[in-house]
């Protein structure tokens, strides 16, 4: 079992930069993939990015590569997603995910979910 909770959405200009925190707790959290999803209002979720628990590798949506960095801090057990260069249209719900894994480029089958941070562009 994995409890997930994030932290730091807000209401920021576009351009501006952002830092979500995801803090996660469980047994054997060396397994796991941890994942960044968002949802629009009136959109599908949709997933953001991906890092291996234990090994740092990343993978990421085209829509937000280049300008978002996913990490982890072992030591804290806690994700976190850097978002630059923020559009009006990365408005959404960010969620992080958990899943038992070892390949990031696999974005589905994610078992354990927080409870979302909500996060506004304005233009």
């Amino acid at each position: 079992q994995v409890q997930l909770v994030e932290s730091g959405g807000g209401l920021v200009q576009a351009g501006d930069s952002l830092t979500l925190s995801c803090a996660a707790s469980g047994r054997t959290l060396g397994v796991y993939i941890l994942g960044w999803f968002r949802q629009a209002p009136g959109k599908e979720r949709e997933f953001v990015a991906s890092i291996r628990w234990s090994g740092g590798t990343t993978f990421y949506a085209d829509s937000v590569k280049g300008r978002f960095t996913i990490s982890t801090d072992y030591a804290k057990n806690t994700m976190y997603l850097l978002m630059n260069s923020l559009k009006p249209e990365d408005t959404a719900v960010y969620y992080c995910a958990a899943r038992v894994g070892t390949l990031v480029a696999v974005t589905y089958g994610f078992d354990y979910w927080g409870q979302g941070t909500q996060v506004t562009v304005s233009s």
